[in-house]
């Protein structure tokens, strides 16, 4: 016999301590995931108070008690076999299942791989049942309503998988992060953490806001907007951090699908879609988002940990958490402080707001020819040098000026031994912005201009203290907003090519090409289908003639085939219309008269987004009246 050929093997069951092994291993990860079921039951069970016991990280120990329903005497032992479980009985059950668990795997994978027992008691027994895993054993016990399990020396059984472990403070981290994603979505409950006999962590129930300032710290609140929005049957809830609160991790960024914690990357992309206006460089957002929608429409049986979720519809999905985020953040957080919301500046607010409405508005003409040579002045934008006079190649953009400044304005005295180029005059601001102004500027939400800083900063008075606003950045949101509002009202212009761009295509873009004929041609795109691994684009966007007509076929393919293709044009206009506002901003050490000053603070008041630049930089700063005390000294 050739010892090469190797002889068959007959098929087999395998023993039942294997099979769960094996399903552990998909279940169990580290001591985390065992906290992670084993809260996930505390909190179907109704409980308002649950404590985690850890030793050694979870590695040695890992008790979670709560004063829930309890589990009878008589369910005991039926508790911890495979696919048991009190929560779904049918089909029907499981497409709208509501509870945390369901899947009734997960005490049979930790008894499997540990020494578990179960200690319970419910209303209607006198006293509780102690029920030891390894042995099948119930005996009685004493303790109150609910339930306490302990699970002692995780993987013992399986040595191979403990080495995988990493140290004790890691796997404590990762057990109390478990927790913290509970106590952010139910903060009606009290948690506690105790660590080798001491306790860590105690969250007590509380509202919403105050569970979210008490786990991520009051910083959470003052640097987070809320946002409440319902599109279609998703209903969006939760806080979303400004732009200057993101940090160069993703480790604050929570989104809850019915009080489940999930990692969707639905929710995922569309957060980050909403920041990509606002956002600087590649730091990442933080926020709380709480999606509540019909069971029936998302399927929560996707992967034994339970942390994702699939969504009948994700594009509706998609664009409510798009919209909500996208709203909160539009409007300016301005007042006292940059990262709070001041009630008493809405009235302010309002006053400004109906002064705004008497500006003389631009009036850009979006025609065919300007729109037609965006794609001609972004190339020019960025192989020309930065020039004063820039933004005269910029096509109408000089009605958002008046070239009818007296010289002899009114200046600040910080304003002299400046020189600015005389030739700058052409984008003066409208002085006549200013009629109409409360008697009293300093109380508007920006304040009063004093002066400018070196030809850079505009230094205001409000009644909070002193407001330092960057200048270019400032009018450049302004412009940049108006831009998008002139063009986002016109129609989209197509250019068709002379010749088609013909390109290999996978058979999902041509799937997706095939079912989108009509919103293609509405984004501007023109596509046909020359065989089943062919594409043709016939017609691009005017606005971007000069783009890569394939790379942008395929990015709007991509996201069709996701979430929303619109995404992809309108990220690629606005980057034309930022490098626009871009030149046609007012530029360093240009002389301001203390109305046109002025005038750019009202239009940063009504300006969406105005906080931030095109490019995520903060526009304007908040120094209080105390800050100021506490630099001079005063009061000591």
């Amino acid at each position: 016999m050739n010892p090469s050929i190797q002889p068959l093997r007959p098929i087999r069951e395998l023993p039942d301590e294997l099979i769960s092994q094996i399903a552990a291993g998909e279940v169990v990860e580290r001591p985390a995931s065992v906290v992670r079921e084993l809260v996930d039951n505390a909190l179907d069970a109704d409980a308002t108070q649950i404590t985690v016991r850890l030793v050694a990280g979870g590695i040695r120990s890992i008790s979670v008690e709560d004063d829930g329903l309890g589990i009878g005497s008589e369910d005991l032992a039926r508790a911890i076999l495979r696919h048991a479980t009190s929560k779904i009985s049918s089909l029907t059950d499981l497409e709208r299942v509501a509870t945390m668990g369901f899947r009734g795997e997960a005490l049979a994978a930790i008894a499997s791989v540990s020494e578990l027992s179960i200690l319970s008691k419910t209303s209607d027994q006198d006293h509780a049942f102690e029920l030891i895993a390894r042995t099948g054993e119930i005996r009685p016990a004493a303790r109150s309503n609910g339930t306490t399990v302990q699970v002692a020396e995780l993987f013992f059984s399986t040595p191979a998988r403990r080495k995988f472990l990493k140290t004790e403070g890691t796997e404590f981290a990762h057990c109390v992060e478990s927790v913290r994603r509970h106590a952010l979505t139910r903060p009606e409950v009290s948690f506690q953490i105790w660590h080798d006999g001491k306790l860590t962590h105690q969250w007590r129930a509380a509202p919403l806001e105050q569970r979210l300032s008490d786990v991520l710290g009051e910083e959470f609140i003052t640097e987070s907007v809320p946002l409440d929005y319902k599109h279609g049957s998703v209903w969006v809830k939760g806080r979303a951090g400004v732009p200057n609160a993101a940090r160069s991790k993703s480790d604050q960024q929570f989104s809850y699908v019915n009080g489940r914690f999930v990692r969707e990357r639905v929710i995922t992309h569309a957060a980050k879609s909403a920041y990509a206006d606002v956002l600087h460089g590649a730091r990442q957002p933080i926020y709380a988002l709480y999606i509540d929608m019909d069971p029936s429409r998302v399927d929560v049986n996707v992967h034994p940990t339970k942390i994702e979720v699939r969504f009948r519809d994700s594009r509706e999905v998609h664009q409510a958490v798009l919209h909500a985020v996208e709203l909160a953040l539009a409007k300016p957080r301005l007042g006292a402080d940059p990262y709070t919301t001041h009630e008493n500046n809405h009235s302010h607010k309002n006053d400004s707001m109906n002064v705004s409405q008497q500006w003389s508005q631009p009036s850009i003409n979006w025609g065919r020819s300007v729109v037609n040579d965006l794609g001609q002045l972004w190339s020019k934008s960025n192989s020309s040098t930065s020039s004063p006079n820039a933004f005269k190649q910029i096509p109408q953009t000089t009605q958002f000026f008046s070239q009818n400044v007296p010289v002899n304005e009114q200046t600040s005295g910080l304003d002299h031994g400046l020189n600015p180029d005389p030739k700058d005059t052409d984008n003066s601001f409208d002085i006549h912005a200013t009629r109409g102004l409360s008697e009293n500027p300093s109380l508007e939400p920006l304040g009063q201009a004093l002066g400018q800083l070196h030809g850079i900063f505009i230094l205001a008075e409000n009644e909070h203290g002193l407001i330092i606003v960057d200048m270019h950045a400032a009018h450049e949101r302004v412009v940049y907003e108006r831009l998008k509002e002139q063009l986002e009202s016109s129609h989209i212009q197509t250019q068709p090519l002379l010749i088609p761009h013909s390109f290999s295509a996978t058979e999902e873009e041509v799937a997706t090409t095939e079912n989108n004929v009509q919103t293609l041609l509405q984004l501007g795109l023109e596509i046909s289908i020359l065989s089943p691994k062919t594409l043709a684009i016939r017609s691009v966007p005017s606005s971007l003639a000069q783009a890569d007509a394939v790379a942008l076929a395929r990015s709007v393919l991509e996201e069709l085939a996701e979430h929303s293709g619109e995404r992809v044009i309108e990220r690629a206009r606005n980057e034309l219309l930022s490098s626009m506002a871009c030149h046609a901003a007012v530029r360093a050490n240009r002389r301001l008269t203390l109305h046109e000053m002025n005038a750019l603070l009202r239009q940063m008041e009504s300006t969406e987004r105005s906080d931030q630049c095109n490019h995520g930089r903060p526009t304007w700063r908040q120094i209080s009246v105390k800050e100021l005390d506490t630099l001079f000294l005063r009061g000591r």
